[in-house]
């Protein structure tokens, strides 16, 4: 496969401090297992991801001046926002990243606003600033295909994983876009998509007291920022519900308690726009729920419910078909220690496939952003537009 892109631009820049050096950055090729052209309607020869690493010719810099290029070339017309929404994930191979400190710094350098998970169905403790563990689950857990945060209102427009530990089998990180996904979708299950648009989909989330599963959060993790202990149980209740009208979804997220917790139900949209393109999106994880109900079935609960906004049920068809369209247009990234995968979270999907030795033996990171704009409406009614959390 020939990658089609030209240097980036960014050889042209130098950092004004005497200290600092040109940072050069190559587009290069990667096995076919690990990229691939992108069908429509991304621009012809457009590959996913697209990989970066340190021209031969130029000496290897230290991570104060790649995070100082970075800071400009974004402040310079944004060229590596450009490059995520042309190409929805950026390999960023070579890095002198070694650590959760580093990992935030080259993070951070994007610009981006730091994303508030507000709902989280994870636990991922702090380890450096905006920076905790991907996913805690077993490593014999599939996690398929999907964007961050389908779920809930309130989701992350960027997402960067560093790679800390690369197992030596198994454990890759999958990539597929999800304007592809769309427009394969559109063409072969063309009622489907009608239904989605007009209905959009109840998405219920079940939150308990204690760990429903391992790596899981509690409720408290979940919507409990401002509880504080000695907090009677009413006044717990109302801090998590203040939370929870964060989302501003208004008579779009209803909440029910019961003995074990509660559940929200969100009436949300599947199908978003990309922002300055206006392309129809698949911003799901539709074909996750159902993939990992097949291959984890007493590994993990299933915690999210989807159902179409009406109430009635998705055919198991639709979501099959899915799996399928995505199984043909993934690729697997395979990790190397010192990796860092950027998602455009809009457009792009991530996962985990399972992996052989310990868990200890993957370790990745992840840093969540939000973007200058949510994704727009492509349905109607006023639950098919997401809008950003309350402050």
């Amino acid at each position: 496969m020939a990658v089609s892109e030209d240097r980036l631009p960014i050889a042209q820049l130098q950092i004004s401090d005497a200290g600092s050096s040109f940072v050069f950055f190559e587009p290069f090729e990667l096995p076919a297992s690990n990229q691939r052209v992108l069908g429509p309607p991304h621009p012809p020869n457009t590959v996913i991801p697209m990989a970066l690493r340190f021209a031969q010719e130029s000496n290897k810099p230290n991570l104060d001046e790649i995070v100082d290029t970075v800071k400009i070339v974004q402040a310079q017309g944004g060229t590596f926002t450009k490059r995520l929404a042309q190409h929805g994930t950026l390999l960023f191979r070579g890095l002198p990243i070694h650590n959760a400190d580093d990992f935030s710094k080259f993070a951070h350098a994007f610009g981006f606003r730091p994303h508030e998970i507000i709902g989280i169905v994870v636990d991922r403790p702090l380890l450096a600033p905006n920076v905790a563990p991907a996913n805690e689950a077993p490593k014999e857990v599939l996690i398929y295909n999907h964007n961050e945060s389908p779920q809930v209102p309130h989701a992350p427009e960027y997402i960067f994983f560093y790679g800390h530990h690369a197992p030596t089998e198994g454990g890759e990180s999958p990539i597929s876009s999800s304007l592809e996904l769309f427009n394969r979708a559109q063409l072969e299950i063309p009622e489907f998509i009608t239904e989605l648009a007009e209905k959009g989909i109840l998405s219920r989330v079940t939150y308990k007291y204690d760990r429903q599963f391992q790596g899981g959060s509690t409720l408290r993790q979940a919507f409990g920022k401002e509880i504080v202990d000695g907090d009677d149980d009413e006044t717990k209740r109302r801090k998590i519900e203040a939370q929870i009208a964060r989302y501003d979804r208004k008579v779009h997220t209803t909440c029910e308690w019961n003995d074990d917790g509660l559940v929200l139900t969100h009436r949300l949209p599947v199908i978003r726009t990309q922002p300055g393109t206006n392309l129809p999106t698949l911003f799901t994880g539709l074909a996750s729920y159902w993939k990992n109900t097949q291959v984890n079935d007493g590994v993990r609960k299933n915690v999210t419910q989807q159902l179409f906004g009406d109430g009635t049920v998705i055919p198991e068809k639709y979501l099959r078909h899915l799996a399928k369209i995505t199984d043909e247009i993934r690729v697997l990234h395979r990790w190397q220690e010192g990796d860092v995968l950027v998602y455009d979270n809009v457009i792009a999907q991530h996962g985990r496939e399972p992996w052989r030795g310990e868990q200890k033996d993957r370790v990745v990171l992840a840093s969540l952003f939000d973007g200058e704009k949510v994704p727009g409406a492509y349905g109607f009614g006023d639950w098919a537009q997401v809008v950003p959390a309350l402050e």
